[in-house]
């Protein structure tokens, strides 16, 4: 059920996506999500979704890994898009007992469905494509200016890596514990919501008892190899932006440059 789940795993390769520089990576994912925010039409989806498509061409991950991060979240879209159909008034398309389903409601549903998945999507590659120790060092360079006003960068970078890198090792452990509890006769899949929900509940104990395990033994093992913050770190690789990079930004540029096109259209006069 979870085996195939992969948000937040790092997938090693060597392609220009890979060998980007985390703090690109981060910034190009940031303005990917503003400019997803601004668009207002499908065509412009199908503009940002060429963004998605070069990244698999680029790295070679297997479409099915990339769509496996869709799995935790597949209930939210579904009844995103539901809720869409059957709350937004309009014209009529069918009824289903007191619910009336609208055309203008099948239309923003799907809108904030693809907006849903274009958005898990791009993420994604994020934690795909960066490893757990660029990933940090990214995220505390990129917060380092705001230590000036008492932020813990290296902290809080650290933290949400580690967060980050948990996903996939608490899900493979929720996977062994629902086989282990499935062999002992628990039903995880039989009937109504409210029934599945009260039988998760031998699945979450055990699962938060060892999630708490985990964590005690990563701190003691941070412990154990004197970890003391990010005061006088040092670094064996120094993190630098190359051409690719720069060419990676100007793609970023050209695309936020016409989804505003789309949005706003030309500058008056022109």
């Amino acid at each position: 059920m979870l085996k195939n789940v992969t948000l937040g795993q790092y997938i090693p390769g060597e392609s220009v996506i890979h060998k980007l520089d985390a703090r690109t990576k981060i910034l190009a994912i940031l303005v990917y999500i503003v400019i997803l925010f601004m668009v207002t039409d499908f065509v412009g989806y199908a503009f940002l979704a060429l963004l998605p498509i070069m990244v698999i061409v680029l790295t070679g991950i297997d479409p099915r890994t990339l769509f496996g991060t869709l799995r935790p979240v597949l209930f939210i879209i579904i009844l995103t898009v539901v809720l869409h159909v059957f709350m937004v008034e309009g014209t009529a398309l069918f009824t289903l007992g007191p619910l009336t389903a609208t055309w203008e409601g099948l239309r923003q549903g799907a809108f904030m469905g693809l907006r849903l998945i274009l958005l898990i999507l791009t993420t994604s590659f994020l934690t795909q494509t960066t490893s757990p120790i660029d990933l940090t060092d990214g995220l505390e360079r990129l917060l380092n200016p705001f230590r000036a006003i008492g932020l813990p960068a290296h902290e809080l970078a650290m933290m949400m890596t580690i967060a980050l890198r948990f996903i996939p090792t608490l899900l493979d452990e929720a996977e062994k514990i629902m086989k282990a509890q499935m062999a002992r006769g628990a039903d995880f899949e039989s009937g109504n919501i409210f029934t599945r929900a009260k039988n998760m509940v031998p699945l979450l104990v055990p699962l938060f008892i060892s999630a708490f395990r985990r964590a005690d033994d990563l701190a003691l093992a941070m412990e154990a190899r004197c970890y003391r913050g990010g005061e006088n770190r040092t670094r064996m690789k120094v993190m630098k932006f190359t051409s690719t990079d720069a060419v990676a930004a100007a793609v970023m540029i050209g695309l936020t440059a016409g989804v505003l096109l789309m949005r706003f259209g030309p500058l008056p006069g022109r």
